[in-house]
């Protein structure tokens, strides 16, 4: 939270940072990180709206929640696997289908820096620009995510083949019954993923001068190296 939270003190010893010989202005600073968090969101953030998008990336892929592991165990022990895969494909399946919804979110947030904020978050961390984003977008982004998730669910056969797979793991004996809430956990795990991807793009930029592909970019991160 510190360049949300930061004092007009701690602003000033961030400015005195920035190397003394620079012609850069304030603004082309605050342009150079919106810059950065736009070229994270249009590369890495389009990625994830394919199909396989989620479920081949190893950084991102939804995974079964905690409760669900007994299910997913018991359902491949009974011959079930196939049954337990399509289960897990179809999980990423929404995730990949809601991320489209995420770009206006996102172009708002990123219109909202200011040149305050964007100064401190220039010199903070590797993921700054992302935690910003993060902590200005993702309340927006969950409302507008699970709607959509639930949606999902239905038009790729979600909610279908989950059913299926509870009710058979329900039926066996001695087994205790289970009923998540597999759109909130989703919805929670496509965020996560959008986060993932653009905090990726961001520290590529800030520690690869060859990934710093317009003149305005290379200007402005020259100063954090």
């Amino acid at each position: 939270m510190l360049f949300i939270t930061v004092s007009c003190n701690e602003l000033q010893q961030v400015v005195n940072q920035l190397p003394s010989g620079t012609t850069l202005g304030n603004a082309e600073i605050a342009n150079g990180l919106k810059a950065a968090l736009e070229k994270g969101i249009s590369e890495q953030v389009s990625k994830l709206t394919k199909t396989d998008g989620f479920f081949k990336n190893e950084l991102v892929k939804i995974l079964l929640p905690e409760e669900l592991h007994k299910v997913d165990k018991t359902l491949r022990d009974i011959g079930l696997g196939n049954l337990a895969d399509e289960g897990l494909r179809v999980l990423n399946r929404a995730a990949e289908d809601a991320v489209s919804e995420a770009t206006p979110i996102f172009v708002d947030a990123v219109k909202g820096i200011t040149i305050n904020d964007a100064k401190t978050i220039l010199l903070s961390d590797d993921n700054a620009a992302t935690t910003y984003l993060t902590q200005r977008t993702r309340t927006a982004l969950y409302d507008k995510f699970n709607p959509v998730i639930q949606s999902s669910f239905q038009k790729v056969g979600a909610d279908q083949i989950w059913s299926n797979l509870i009710n058979r793991y329900n039926a066996i004996p001695l087994t205790n019954d289970v009923n998540p809430d597999l759109t909130d956990y989703v919805t929670q795990e496509a965020l996560d993923g959008v986060f993932t991807m653009i905090a990726l793009e961001e520290k590529e930029i800030r520690t690869n001068v060859a990934s710093r592909t317009t003149d305005l970019l290379r200007r402005v991160f020259a100063l954090q190296d």
